[in-house]
């Protein structure tokens, strides 16, 4: 399933999620509001986050300017658990929910 259509079983664990785009403010806002997403896309548009994480490479020209579509999770010391590098649109969500039982993150109760 899609990370849309699990939210609630995301939302049973102890945890803050977002989204992270290279695209203005305003873009961002049109584009969650057309999903009806009830999650936060944050703005990167000087691509600062983006190179910082290795998402995109500084200067890069062509296919290399785009960002990848990766996951983080982060505990909450701020230190990087995981990454999966190899995002699918449509099983985002189950892959997910598997990965946070993986890591032990706490269920809210």
């Amino acid at each position: 399933m899609s990370f849309r259509e699990i939210g609630k079983e995301i939302k049973a664990y102890e945890l803050a999620y977002f989204t992270a785009s290279c695209d203005k403010e305003e873009t961002n806002k049109k584009f969650a509001a057309s999903l009806g997403l009830d999650y936060p896309i944050l703005s990167d548009p000087t691509r600062r986050a983006a190179i910082a994480y290795g998402l995109v490479k500084e200067n890069a020209v062509g296919l290399g300017r785009f960002p990848k579509r990766w996951t983080f999770y982060i505990g909450k010391d701020g230190k990087i658990l995981a990454i999966d590098k190899n995002v699918k649109f449509r099983n985002h969500g189950t892959d997910v929910l598997n990965k946070l039982a993986e890591l032990k993150i706490n269920q809210v109760r």
